[in-house]
């Protein structure tokens, strides 16, 4: 009678659950498939888009971790688990996770969307949070520069992408901008040859688009002429300190002034 008793217990928990538990199960083995199709499509993609890889397998773990948590809860549902209070653990725990880490997940959410959007590469040159240098690095959390004296700059990702960026690499074109002051007693026409020669003699300056000198400024004791001369990007510094230096030596050749300040010493006799 016990056994019978036993054996018609087990009868009812198979029946009751039983069919619960292939659902669950074949829920299982379907939504897994599916994870697994998503993930891969997903890859794929990235791969098209040439996403950065370090970025690429953490978003591919990170999507695999979301969509099984929520996979396991459908599961536990249709086995007949309250998956209410669950849920609800689960998401207390991701508000605190999310308080305690809040600086560093806005480093990550600024490195993912500066691995989308890419303002920046690898190799620019770029001045952002009062630093210029050359990008070392662009990583999750942080972005490392080179500076030109050979220093290393890190960057918060948050902090980078929510600022303002220059980026001196993006145009093949650079403008060279210097302003030259010569004494009043210069001829303009004069002076303005004199620099256009210099520029000439460059050999990489471009013709186009044309270089210009213009008389920006009448001051205290210079005119000043503004001058736009258009490089390729990566002859920038190299053309502006070869035009400051050959530009003095040849207002010196020419007897054109550059006005410097004069000291007077006044003597009282007796």
């Amino acid at each position: 009678m016990e056994l019978q008793k036993w054996i018609d217990k087990g009868y009812e928990i198979i029946v009751d659950f039983g069919p619960k538990v292939l659902a669950a199960l074949a829920i299982w083995i379907v939504g897994a498939w599916i994870v697994k199709i998503i993930v891969n499509g997903m890859r794929k993609a990235m791969n098209k888009q040439e996403f950065d890889p370090s970025l690429q397998k953490f978003l591919l773990n990170l999507t695999g971790w979301i969509l099984k948590i929520v996979l396991i809860i459908v599961v536990l549902g249709t086995v007949g688990v309250e998956t209410t209070s669950f849920a609800a653990v689960i998401a207390a725990a991701g508000l605190a996770i999310g308080l305690a880490l809040q600086g560093s997940l806005a480093n990550f959410a600024g490195g993912v969307l500066l691995m989308i959007f890419k303002p920046i590469k690898i190799g620019d040159f770029i001045e952002a949070q009062g630093q210029s240098g050359t990008v070392k690095e662009i990583e999750i959390f942080t972005t490392k520069l080179t500076t030109p004296d050979n220093k290393e700059v890190i960057i918060p990702n948050g902090s980078l992408s929510n600022g303002n960026i220059v980026n001196y690499s993006t145009e093949d074109l650079r403008r060279v901008d210097i302003t030259f002051g010569v004494g009043y007693d210069s001829n303009i026409k004069q002076t303005k040859d004199v620099i256009l020669g210099v520029i000439k003699s460059n050999e990489f300056t471009l013709e186009e688009p044309a270089p210009a000198i213009n008389v920006s400024e009448l001051a205290d004791s210079s005119i000043n002429f503004f001058t736009r001369v258009w490089v390729k990007k990566e002859d920038y510094w190299a053309v502006k300190f070869d035009l400051i230096e050959r530009t003095k030596e040849a207002f010196d050749a020419a007897g054109i002034e550059i006005p410097y300040p004069h000291q007077v010493e006044i003597h009282k006799e007796n």
